[in-house]
């Protein structure tokens, strides 16, 4: 009876813990998302742009110890071939995040026979509705990220943010992070529609990738030289920023 008693509570306090719940303000803002929005404020910037002929992924990675590595803790990551994605907030949520992107186009792969898109309401929602569930149960959290997803399909190139909150929104140019508001003033001032590509005060690492016509329709890291050109003109444009 003891044991009966025990399996029985027990199961109770896990309806209990799964049960939704709505912690919400006054004015209608869930709490634990305004929290996981503050994670990605305290992040390095990103930003992606999509062009006619492409996309262009771009990561600001602040150094916070002259220990770190250079090249390692990558905030852009390639879910597949053709597919890519850059994240602002917590590093760990970002590999959860990429790891679950990944398992949903190889399912679409294995299921479908064709490539995963982001468009035709595949990627970009499955993410989305993905990231909106962690927002519902008291027993898990919001992931303390926001997610640019870029890639190129026979419709041509696409580009998505997904919020901490289940959000999912298609931009020609989009910022997320620290700098997402400076970022996105000097976006809307430039014709993106129209635009092909061409092949802070504190310390930071540039990390770029892109997808299009010049990479075959693969999602790669930017060559090295071009990267080292960007990063020159990003430093002095910081320097004469008044």
């Amino acid at each position: 009876m003891t044991f009966h008693r025990y399996r029985l509570r027990s199961f109770s306090e896990h309806l209990l813990a799964r049960r939704p719940y709505f912690s919400a303000q006054s004015d209608g803002y869930a709490i634990q998302v305004e929290y996981a929005n503050k994670a990605v404020e305290n992040s390095g910037t990103a930003i992606g742009l999509r062009v006619k002929d492409g996309v262009v992924l771009a990561v600001e990675k602040l150094i916070h110890s002259k220990l770190l590595v250079p090249g390692a803790n990558r905030r852009i990551q390639t879910v597949d071939r053709h597919i890519g994605m850059a994240t602002a907030g917590l590093l760990a949520d970002g590999r959860n995040v990429s790891n679950r992107a990944r398992s949903e186009c190889t399912t679409m792969r294995n299921w479908m026979r064709e490539p995963p898109t982001l468009k035709a309401c595949y990627l970009s929602d499955r993410m989305g509705q993905y990231a909106q569930v962690y927002t519902l149960y008291s027993s898990v959290r919001p992931f303390g990220i926001s997610t640019i997803f870029a890639g190129v399909d026979k419709t041509g190139p696409s580009l998505y943010v997904i919020e901490p909150s289940g959000v999912c929104l298609g931009y020609h140019g989009a910022a997320i992070g620290k700098g997402r508001q400076l970022a996105k003033t000097e976006l809307e001032k430039l014709k993106l529609s129209e635009a092909f590509y061409k092949g802070s005060q504190k310390e930071f690492e540039l990390e770029m990738s892109w997808v299009g016509s010049d990479t075959n329709g693969l999602h790669v890291s930017v060559p090295a030289d071009l990267l080292a050109e960007a990063e020159q003109k990003a430093k002095e444009a910081l320097e004469n920023f008044e």
